[in-house]
């Protein structure tokens, strides 16, 4: 029996077949965008490639191909499963008006088949249902050529209209409506002006009726299929075929490209080559888990309850190793919140494995090691992540100490004879002001109080449940306004701040020196923010120094040069690029001056977009300066009104 391919070898597979299918490699981009208002994450593959879908050329053609790093915060609460992880690795591949859905469903079917050597029994996929409001038609040339496929290796592959009411029964095609549509918003009516999606089509893999499972009981009594979640099928890709764009009215035009983006999961499809339900199970986790179970003195796998402890540690402790390496680190704001609730929940189902003491750091080698060829630089800071998560752990344990004062205050305060008095508001006020869970509520409550009943109940879990789930869906909501507008709304105010990110790392470099390198950056359109290497405090005078530099040159009205050039080419000529292992062979280079061959102020590799003249900036303000680390510095800059 061949052994299964190893992570790496699998990206590797991937990238080597589309390229041989004249598809151009390109570097994963950082998890945080660069020029993005709309979200703090890197989510899916296309993001970084969204203005090549509404109608941008790429400099490296109409295909290309890459194993993309992405995060995913809405994914936090699902995170327990045998599948769900917030950081993964995207395959993916892109036709940007080249190929569209016949040639797409033949490539994929061709390398899970053929170059995976999966069996074409144990796979099944989905299509869109149309419909009768977008008026958009059920895609009968997805299905043709699923048929096609199919047809080639003698599998049947019938039609099912209604799998969620009927069941899977001996389809094998199955077609759903709004789960077979893709955007970054969601459902059509999520969606704002100006963003694309459009139907996709998901390969599912089936573990057998045998591996089917029921860790939840609402599975038992319920028709099996694709969509149900009950742990047969696993999703391992989707073939959106982004073509429409969301109007004004509410209707949708055709792009002026038909579109292609694959994306299939890394980890997903290699518990498919491993026939592993579990992707948590796969070797590729095994030093963490094994570091975890000496830590502890428990098994994976062993009870239920720790299982899910095992799997929101391993895969919180991966997220934050790869968002910390990328320059965000723990705070109470926008990327770094999510940092800093990915330790804390790590922390607190550390508890329920009983590991008590700072551990975070010690499993840190388990990810490096992992990814040392595909992202060394993970490797090269593994110091800077351990000793981020150590205070960030540190700090964390303290909180979790005052949780617990502030409970045994309440009880002092409340309880009544062999009762705690202690309601799920309570236990919602401890989990939402402390970060103390609610296992430990009741845990202490229930040791205290050993006739109180009422604390450990289910009606208590739920009640809990139902006021985290009223808070969630506010979050969410206040989450989704950073959609309001869409992407034309804004597209112009950002595009003035990304050009004025150039300048303003000009102008730091010749007045702080050439130490300053830039280390992060994130644009909305309030406010331009942007991090840089500087090991010292800096002094209002030098402050004004700074911005009052770039604002002369915006006044001067320099003109903004784009120029097309191999990255070597760039680099020689002195362009600036912090990040250059992120940039393909061919770049492009923007540069701010008056000749850009010798008289210039800044020249840098970057995506774009950018103003013509620096006078379509505007003049800037510092709103804030402050230190977020061991040498980096962050600034803010906005518009004078």
């Amino acid at each position: 029996m061949a052994v299964p391919l190893s992570l790496d070898q699998l990206r590797s597979k991937y990238l080597n077949f589309f390229s041989q299918k004249q598809h151009a490699l390109v570097p994963s981009a950082p998890l945080v965008p660069e020029n993005d208002a709309t979200t703090l994450f890197i989510s899916s593959g296309m993001q970084p490639l969204l203005e090549y879908f509404l109608g941008a050329v790429h400099p490296l053609g109409s295909r290309v191909v890459n194993s993309q790093k992405c995060f995913r915060s809405q994914d936090i609460e699902e995170v327990g499963d045998n599948r769900h992880t917030t950081f993964f690795e995207m395959l993916g591949n892109w036709s940007f008006g080249d190929y569209f859905k016949t040639e797409q469903i033949q490539f994929v079917f061709e390398f899970l088949t053929s170059d995976l050597n999966l069996d074409p029994n144990r796979l099944y996929v989905t299509v869109f249902g149309g419909s009768a409001e977008l008026n958009i038609e059920k895609d009968e040339e997805a299905i043709v050529a699923w048929q096609k496929q199919f047809s080639a290796h003698n599998v049947d592959s019938q039609v099912v209209l209604n799998p969620a009411k009927t069941g899977l029964g001996e389809g094998r095609i199955c077609v759903y409506q709004w789960e077979n549509w893709w955007s970054r918003a969601g459902k059509p009516s999520a969606m704002p002006v100006g963003e694309p999606g459009g139907p996709d089509s998901e390969v599912f893999y089936d573990f057998g009726i045998d591996r089917h499972f029921h860790e939840n009981s609402k599975w038992k009594d319920l028709p099996c299929h694709l969509n149900c979640d009950c742990g047969r099928f696993m999703e391992i890709g989707n073939s959106v075929f982004m073509q429409y764009m969301k109007q004004k009215d509410g209707s949708f035009t055709e792009l002026p490209k038909k579109n292609v983006d694959f994306g299939g999961g890394l980890e997903r499809i290699l518990a498919a080559l491993h026939n592993e339900p579990d992707v948590f199970a796969l070797p590729i986790f095994e030093p963490v888990i094994k570091k975890l179970e000496q830590l502890s003195g428990k098994k994976y796998q062993e009870a239920a309850q720790h299982t899910k402890a095992f799997r929101v540690i391993v895969d919180h402790l991966r997220a934050a190793v790869m968002l910390i390496s990328d320059g965000v680190n723990p705070s109470n704001k926008d990327q770094g919140y999510v940092v800093r609730r990915l330790i804390r929940r790590a922390v607190r189902y550390a508890h329920v494995l009983g590991i008590e003491d700072l551990f975070l750091a010690q499993l840190v080698s388990g990810i490096t090691n992992l990814y040392q060829d595909q992202y060394p630089e993970l490797s090269l800071r593994q110091k800077d992540i351990e000793q981020s998560l150590n205070q960030e752990e540190g700090k964390f344990r303290r909180t979790l100490i005052k949780g617990e004062q502030q409970l045994k205050k309440m009880l002092t305060e409340k309880n009544s004879n062999k009762l705690s008095n202690i309601s799920a508001q309570d236990a919602f006020y401890l989990y939402e002001s402390f970060g103390f869970p609610l296992e430990l509520t009741q845990e202490i409550i229930s040791e205290a109080y050993p006739e109180d009943l009422l604390v450990t109940s289910d009606d208590f879990s739920q009640a809990f449940q139902k006021l985290r789930q009223q808070h969630s869906t506010s979050s969410r909501s206040a989450s989704a306004g950073q959609f309001k507008g869409g992407l034309q709304n804004s597209s112009q105010v950002t595009t003035r701040y990304h050009t004025a990110t150039h300048l303003l790392h000009a102008s730091l470099r010749k007045h702080l020196g050439n130490q300053v390198q830039q280390k992060g950056s994130h644009i909305t359109d309030q406010r331009l923010r942007f991090d840089f290497s500087y090991d010292q405090p800096i002094d209002q005078e030098s402050l004004t120094v700074v911005v009052d530099q770039v604002n002369q040159w915006v006044q001067a009205d320099l003109p903004v040069h784009c120029q097309e050039m191999l990255k070597s080419e760039a680099l020689k000529q002195g362009a600036l690029a912090f990040f250059v292992e992120k940039y393909p062979e061919k770049v492009t280079v923007y540069t701010i001056g008056p000749d850009p061959s010798k008289d210039w102020i800044s020249k840098e590799l970057c995506g774009g977009p950018h103003v013509q003249q620096t006078s379509q900036i505007g003049t800037l303000e510092v709103i804030k300066e402050q230190s977020i680390g061991a040498g980096i510095r962050r600034i803010y800059l906005r518009f004078v009104e």
